[in-house]
């Protein structure tokens, strides 16, 4: 994941969160250098492409190590092209680089 567009910090609003201590720790973990704040503004901004239909695929077909048929339980979006994939639809599991399973489309591995 990461933040499309890198907004400088005087440029955002201040916004309070109230996040489980236990969650904000995992994502302090998660975030590495990066910082936690900038993880949960791209977790958001994911989430919102997805839902928005802008999604902008953040993966490419040789990040794709394998993958594997499945069937959609609830609504996807192809990390390759962006394609909505419906439940109870066919879609392949990929697994990436970084040991990820993402939604595929069929076909959007050239198979």
């Amino acid at each position: 994941m990461y933040t499309l567009n890198r907004t400088a910090t005087t440029d955002m609003e201040v916004t309070s969160i109230r996040l489980e201590r236990d969650l904000k720790e995992k994502l302090k973990g998660l975030a590495g250098n990066q910082g936690y704040q900038a993880l949960i503004r791209d977790i958001l901004w994911n989430y919102v492409q997805q839902k928005s239909g802008d999604y902008q695929p953040q993966f490419r077909p040789d990040d794709i190590r394998a993958s594997v048929t499945a069937t959609a339980q609830q609504e996807e979006r192809c990390v390759l092209t962006g394609d909505l994939i419906k439940p109870n639809e066919s879609m392949l599991l990929g697994l990436t680089r970084s040991g990820e399973m993402v939604p595929l489309s069929i076909g959007s591995l050239g198979h």
